[in-house]
């Protein structure tokens, strides 16, 4: 079964984008490869915010030509031919998505759709890449809710730029 999984960068003190969406603090680490880590996932979830910002990245972009699902109740789909709107019913939509055969799905963004994933129980890894700034504002990683079930660290790796990377299952 595909797994479900929420890949993060996060400041030390848990924001994933400051008080305006800005993500320029984000360390953008030499060793680590990206192409290999896009491609272990071949469809991309996120929220209205992540797609305009990725949208702004222009045609070229990191998700150019990729399955991208935007969970939205404002974004028209017509407007938007090279994704997927979902308006409702998103939590069905991730669990018939799992059920399919193909790579992992990575839960792109943002905190409040993470959030409704967990509380769903649809979360099947949560990789956070904690980056060493503190910048006592912004969108939490992960608003409030109900509490998890104990994670289980599954795998940590520090890289020269001192981003911490901590992958952890349900």
């Amino acid at each position: 079964m595909r797994r479900l999984r929420y890949h993060v960068a996060m400041s030390l003190d848990g924001y994933i984008a400051g008080p305006n969406g800005e993500f320029d603090w984000i360390v953008m680490d030499p060793s680590v490869d990206f192409g290999a880590l896009f491609a272990e996932f071949d469809a991309f979830v996120m929220g209205r915010n992540t797609f305009e910002l990725v949208q702004s990245q222009g045609p070229q972009g990191p998700l150019a030509g990729k399955n991208v699902i935007v969970c939205s109740n404002t974004l028209v789909p017509e407007d938007y031919p090279g994704a997927t709107i979902v308006s409702s019913g998103a939590t069905e939509m991730i669990r018939k998505l799992k059920s399919q055969i193909g790579k992992d799905i990575w839960l792109f963004g943002g905190g409040i759709l993470f959030r409704s994933f967990l509380d769903a129980g649809l979360v099947d890894t949560i990789e956070v890449a904690v980056t060493p700034i503190l910048l006592s504002q912004g969108v939490p990683v992960l608003p409030k809710g109900q509490r998890s079930p104990a994670l289980r660290l599954t795998n940590s790796k520090t890289l020269p730029s001192g981003v911490v990377m901590l992958s952890y299952e349900l």
